[in-house]
């Protein structure tokens, strides 16, 4: 996609602390829509228990479905959306924005009338290292929004900024093209190269954790696998 403000421009032209990459496609949309049905819990479980996004708060109406979507990502100065607004103008229906911003919370850096927009773009969600406003427009819905928090006051757009590039959104390290995955629990991101990988793994997990769920159903406990747990750690039983 031809990006206007830059179209003219070589990567040596680009005023300072300003970068447009080209936004990648690696992730077919059935690799995409097979992940819509995996819990967030289990692809962090399969990726090792300790990844994802820390501190994030879900904004949106509607949190009882998985969100996935291939990341198009944003670094920007704190208290300024010069670069989100143009995330907004090239993204591609489905994409997750997702957005370094450094933790601030001081300003909002996207809000009711991005939101619109968004809508009418067909992005799937954005994960914002830093806050938002228009709190009551977000719970209507039609976009996810997971943000470190959020205040009334506005931003700037005067940049400088940088889309498509490695970033670094709420403790988790986000490639451009990465697949994102949000819900309810929390938001994780597979680098793009894992997730056809990754998506059987997580089949196999779903499939023990209803084997295990049966079992609890009874009320019984489930001394042979914790004795051997036990056993296992040394302790005596």
């Amino acid at each position: 996609m031809t990006i206007s403000l830059f179209q003219d421009a070589s990567a040596a032209e680009w005023p300072t602390g300003f970068i447009v990459n080209p936004r990648p496609s690696t992730l077919s949309k059935e690799l995409i829509e097979a992940y819509r049905s995996v819990p967030v819990p289990h692809a962090s479980d399969c990726m090792g228990r300790h990844t994802g996004a820390r501190d994030l708060t879900a904004y949106h109406g509607d949190q009882t479905s998985t969100i996935a979507g291939p990341a198009l990502t944003v670094r920007i100065r704190p208290g300024d959306n010069l670069m989100i607004h143009l995330a907004i103008m090239t993204a591609e229906p489905g994409d997750v924005v997702v957005i370094d911003g450094g933790g601030d919370l001081s300003t909002a850096v996207i809000g009711g009338l991005m939101r619109t927009s968004a809508i009418a773009r067909g992005i799937a969600a954005f994960v914002l290292d830093g806050a938002l406003r228009d709190i009551a427009e977000w719970k209507e819905g039609g976009v996810g929004a997971f943000a470190r928090g959020s205040v009334h006051r506005g931003p700037s757009k005067e940049g400088p900024g940088a889309l498509n590039v490695p970033v670094a959104c709420a403790g988790l390290s986000v490639m451009p093209g990465d697949l994102i995955l949000a819900d309810a629990d929390g938001v994780v991101a597979v680098p793009a190269a894992d997730a056809e990988s990754l998506l059987v793994k997580c089949r196999a997990h779903a499939e023990r954790e209803r084997v295990v769920n049966e079992k609890n159903r009874t009320g019984e406990p489930d001394w042979d696998r914790f004795n051997a747990l036990l056993r296992q750690k040394g302790c005596p039983v």
